[in-house]
């Protein structure tokens, strides 16, 4: 039985790797719940656990393919491909609406692209002071810290290596979680307390899971107003990290 089960998974795998991946979320989110008390959110428990896996995965096949070279994990490669990658970000990107962005005003545009460039020149700071002076490379790391999610859609556009895309994760995942922690308790100081207040901070802080859960550990309602911002700057990070914030660091860092 257990070899006809252990078949079925390998000739259908990217069955398999929708089942893995809802088993970890459903267990990340278990974790938020219970231990948390919902304030690390679970998606980026999970981003955490799917890291830890394909160390793992890596340790034991010595391949270089992590993970997906064991049979039974060949799935998550096509499932965590650049193709199934992207239409999550463009499905994103579509649930928010240019007029939405207009009718919040001013200062939340102007968050947006402060916070995006403080973010991108802070994580190219970080990867600079440890030894890498390439453009590519400092340009995705630069683009993680902006999100997890920018990153690798900048590593991948312009060719960076495995290591800098998963560097790129890394730093997008510690901002996620810096973020959802300190939330709550800077609430009061930042005046988070309105839906325009929420937007800026949204659009100035950008990653989609400490938002989420740094705002709903604060106040449920305002959520919502700080996801949107949230949306517009994954959209607009991975629009200028690979263009525009790339041809500059080309001119101060030339091949």
């Amino acid at each position: 039985m257990m070899e006809f089960l252990a078949k079925t998974f390998e000739a259908n795998g990217l069955l398999t790797a929708f089942f893995i991946v809802g088993v970890l979320m459903w267990f990340s989110y278990w974790i938020s719940n219970t231990l948390t008390g919902g304030r690390l959110h679970g998606s980026a428990i999970a981003v955490f656990g799917g890291l830890v896996l394909a160390y793992v995965g890596g340790v034991m096949t010595g391949g270089k393919n992590g993970i997906t070279d064991i049979p039974f994990f060949a799935g998550l490669g096509l499932m965590g491909g650049a193709m199934f990658r992207d239409f999550a970000i463009v499905a994103t990107a579509f649930g928010a609406s240019f007029e939405d962005l207009k009718r919040s005003g001013f200062s939340v545009m102007v968050s947006l692209a402060l916070g995006i460039t403080l973010s991108f020149v802070g994580g190219v700071g970080a990867a600079y002071a440890f030894g890498y002076h390439d453009a590519v490379t400092l340009c995705t790391i630069g683009a993680g810290a902006a999100t997890y999610i920018v990153g690798p859609v900048t590593g991948t556009a312009l060719g960076a290596s495995s290591e800098a895309i998963a560097l790129s994760i890394a730093a997008g995942l510690v901002k996620a979680i810096v973020v959802m922690i300190a939330t709550p308790h800077l609430a009061k100081r930042l005046g988070l307390d309105n839906p325009h207040t929420a937007m800026v901070y949204g659009a100035m802080m950008g990653t989609h899971s400490g938002i989420a859960a740094g705002l709903q550990a604060t106040d449920p309602k305002l959520m919502p107003y700080g996801l949107m911002a949230a949306a517009f700057y994954t959209g607009l990070g991975c629009l200028v990290c690979p263009s525009l914030f790339y041809f500059i660091l080309l001119k101060l860092f030339p091949v």
